[in-house]
């Protein structure tokens, strides 16, 4: 018995040893996608130009392409319903594996069609998923990214005006201490109001303007001619102007 441990304990430490040599580590990273689908974004200027984005992005991620982050999960969902609170179906990283972009861009143009709109933009219900996914997938602890295509406007109002304090993103707070809220395809104005207005303690949320976002396919960032794995001028636009690393802000 005693050989045996004398000979086990030195080729388990050899193990671990080649192991961390071999610089492979296993993704960390848990990865929600949530698609606006009220008609006031469906029918804006953005929705395709999102969808089409997002099958670029999510194939980089998903191939650690432009030193991307690989995840160790993806969901995709809608965010909101045809009612208040409605849980809506969030699809596994398994539905995109495998596929090409444009394959990809199909399948959220078939997952969202614009004939399918919901009245309801519930961005709370949709954090509330995400963090129910999040313990039940036994992920807590992990690094989250919420990535959001949306003109991210509520559809609470307060004194006639739209309630950004209703905005309710404590859910997320005790799934990790790296959690980062990302908005896409807003206005300016409305990205400013997320990040001052949004009550929140250690999340973090960075909003990209629509106008920004729409240039990421600008010939002098996306090379149309060229493989998506030789686009790194694409992965260095993505990286300063999507996955920024932002700092955390308290907002009481």
């Amino acid at each position: 018995m005693q050989i045996r441990k004398k000979i086990a304990l030195p080729l388990l430490a050899l193990a671990l040893l080649l192991s961390s040599c071999s610089g492979e580590q296993r993704p960390r990273l848990s990865m929600f996608i949530g698609v606006d689908i009220s008609g006031s974004f469906v029918n804006g200027k953005y929705f395709d130009d999102s969808l089409k984005f997002l099958a670029t992005y999510i194939f980089s991620h998903l191939n650690g392409l432009g030193e991307l982050e690989k995840p160790n999960v993806l969901f995709v969902g809608s965010i909101g319903g045809a009612s208040a609170d409605e849980p809506k179906t969030f699809y596994p990283i398994q539905t995109f594996e495998g596929k090409t972009v444009e394959e990809i861009e199909a399948l959220l143009h078939k997952i969202f069609p614009k004939d399918a709109l919901n009245p309801y933009t519930d961005f709370n219900a949709f954090f509330q998923q995400v963090a129910l996914t999040v313990k039940n997938k036994n992920l807590v602890l992990k690094p989250v990214s919420v990535v959001m295509v949306s003109d991210g406007i509520p559809d609470i109002k307060k004194n006639g005006k739209t309630d950004f304090r209703s905005l309710n993103v404590s859910p997320l707070e005790r799934l990790s201490r790296n959690v980062t809220l990302r908005l896409l395809y807003t206005s300016a104005v409305v990205g400013m109001q997320w990040q001052t207005e949004v009550p929140r303690k250690r999340i973090k949320v960075w909003t990209q303007d629509d106008k920004v976002m729409e240039t990421w396919k600008d010939p002098d960032i996306f090379e149309a001619d060229s493989s998506l794995q030789e686009q790194p001028t694409y992965f260095a636009w993505v990286q300063d102007n999507v996955d920024f690393g932002v700092r955390a802000r308290r907002v009481d």
